[in-house]
């Protein structure tokens, strides 16, 4: 049995694909299996996953028919083997010591994850992500006292305090099957965040390592950056299912960071979504003063003020959606 297993969801990756495979077989570290996951791909990246599955007897190449991002790391994690558990999309690429630096410091200190920082890559520029606490090892005293105050939101609108991603982390097999399985299929952005913080929460032990060693593509033409009128459900089910999957009795210092990022996901959805409608010639009003009315939304923007937030038209936002200023509202999409 491998000591771990790397899970690379695969779609219409072919412009990248090969780079992000030879960053992993190129790590100083050899004791891992990987498990790409084509997601009815309709490029030639299941073909390219085969080549290298032909070339490499620890990747194993499977393929499925489309069902999104978090439908593939789940079908990974059914396959893997591995006592550890790691994610790579299939865009991106990452350092040759990343996984013999986080397994090292698993197999040192029994951690349940070990998460590096990562660095975003776009045309222009890199710039470096990092997590708000220290590095070192953090027991679960140490992860109640300075960690889970900030995990989600570090006190600066908007600053994770520990990135949601998945693929800057490792983790024990056991911890993630608790919780990978109970994220909504049909969510397409945050969804990482869903797995992450439940997992988090839950271990008893997370090593912080100081190095960036994932390099992730920031591409303007992702799922990241298209909005459409399906994101206000989508925003929805994201704000049902964080209270359903976070225990705010157990951890009440979620309760607020949770306000935060609901106002977050909000003033980084509401304006192009509602813009796309507008200019369309639809008109909105009944569907603005619902989101803005909907509990999830409505406790988010009397917790957070117009001052919490920078920018001119992300303040002027907050209290449009506070108080459901409809006409205001439009007034700023055009301006």
């Amino acid at each position: 049995m491998p000591f771990l297993s790397i899970i690379v969801p695969v779609y219409n990756a072919e412009a990248y694909l090969a780079e992000c495979l030879d960053s992993i077989l190129a790590q100083t570290f050899a004791d891992f299996e990987v498990l790409l996951i084509d997601d009815g791909s309709t490029d030639g990246s299941f073909a390219l996953a085969q080549s290298y599955a032909a070339k490499d007897a620890r990747i194993r190449c499977f393929h499925q028919k489309n069902g999104g991002h978090m439908s593939a790391r789940q079908a990974g994690f059914q396959k893997a083997a591995g006592a550890y558990i790691g994610f790579v999309d299939s865009d991106d690429w990452i350092d040759p010591a990343m996984y013999g630096r986080m397994c090292t410091e698993a197999r040192t200190t029994g951690a349940d994850m070990v998460c590096c920082n990562y660095t975003a890559v776009t045309p222009k520029k890199r710039i470096e992500r990092r997590d708000f606490c220290d590095p070192g090892f953090y027991d679960k005293a140490r992860l109640k006292a300075d960690v889970y105050p900030r995990i989600l939101f570090s006190g600066s609108f908007f600053h994770y305090g520990v990135s949601p991603s998945l693929c800057n982390k490792l983790f024990r097999r056991e911890l993630l099957e608790k919780h990978l399985f109970r994220v909504p299929l049909s969510i397409r952005l945050g969804e990482d965040g869903l797995a992450v913080y439940p997992c988090l929460l839950d271990a008893s032990s997370v090593s912080f390592l100081s190095e960036s060693f994932y390099y992730y593509r920031s591409n303007g033409n992702s799922l990241t950056h298209t909005m459409d009128c399906g994101r206000l459900a989508e925003n929805r089910l994201l704000f049902d299912t964080c209270e359903k999957l976070i225990n705010l009795s157990m951890y009440p210092c979620m309760e607020k960071q949770l306000l935060f990022y609901y106002a977050y996901q909000c003033l980084l959805t509401f304006p192009p979504v509602f813009r796309t409608m507008q200019a369309a010639g639809a008109g909105f009003k009944k569907e603005f003063c619902e989101e803005c009315s909907y509990p999830p939304v409505r406790r988010a923007f009397h917790a957070v003020k117009a001052g919490d937030v920078s920018g001119l038209h992300n303040k002027a936002y907050v209290l449009c959606i506070r108080h459901g200023l409809y006409g205001l509202f439009r007034f700023l999409l055009k301006h």
